[in-house]
């Protein structure tokens, strides 16, 4: 029986999840498997992937051939790496400890470069958390400026309002008081030609 090492799609409407199997190539593709090696779950930014390593080299030392996906899945996760280094020790040219050697320290850096992504990821994702927060904090800050400026108009619009309005009814007493003291005067000058003409 000829097997594949393949992704058999599970999970939401335009939100997939795969799972990476085992299956005979005449099996469809969400079908019967032999063995679910791990999870693949591109969604995340850095992309999970969580598989049991030892079984899928086991799997592909025994001859079972992985899609293209499926491979670069697996080479992410050091298992064709450790293919072609036991392929080596067995034609005599790497000795098993040298190779496990090679298999550790690769596994080491590749670790250590996915960690340095992660940490680079959180710390661009709290850059910008701590962005948006001064954003929000600058809005709020410039709206309350906004309002208390318009407070102060409103203040000094009153002000200038009820100024103009003392003025106009000063401006209204001083023509009556005039119109007072003028009447009296017109009255006093017929009485002195009254006067005049006896």
């Amino acid at each position: 029986m000829a097997t594949r090492i393949r992704l058999a799609r599970r999970g939401r409407k335009r939100n997939p999840i795969y799972d990476v199997v085992i299956a005979d190539t005449k099996s469809p593709r969400d079908g019967r498997f032999i063995e679910k090696l791990g999870i693949f779950n591109p969604n995340i930014e850095t992309g999970q992937i969580s598989i049991n390593e030892e079984s899928a080299f086991n799997w592909i030392m025994k001859g079972a051939q992985p899609t293209d996906t499926a491979r670069k899945v697996l080479s992410q996760r050091g298992v064709m790496f450790r293919k072609h280094l036991q392929v080596g020790v067995l034609k005599g040219a790497v000795k098993q400890e040298d190779a496990d050697a090679k298999y550790k320290a690769w596994m080491e850096a590749k670790d250590g470069v996915a960690a340095n992504e992660i940490a680079a990821i959180a710390k661009a994702a709290e850059a910008e958390a701590k962005k948006s927060a001064d954003e929000r904090v600058q809005i709020k800050n410039d709206a309350e400026a906004a309002v208390k400026k318009a407070a102060e108009e409103a203040v000094k619009a009153a002000a200038e309002a009820e100024a103009a309005a003392k003025a106009e009814e000063a401006a209204a007493e001083e023509p009556a008081a005039e119109a007072t003291e003028e009447a009296p005067a017109a009255e006093e000058a017929p009485a002195a030609e009254e006067k005049t003409e006896e």
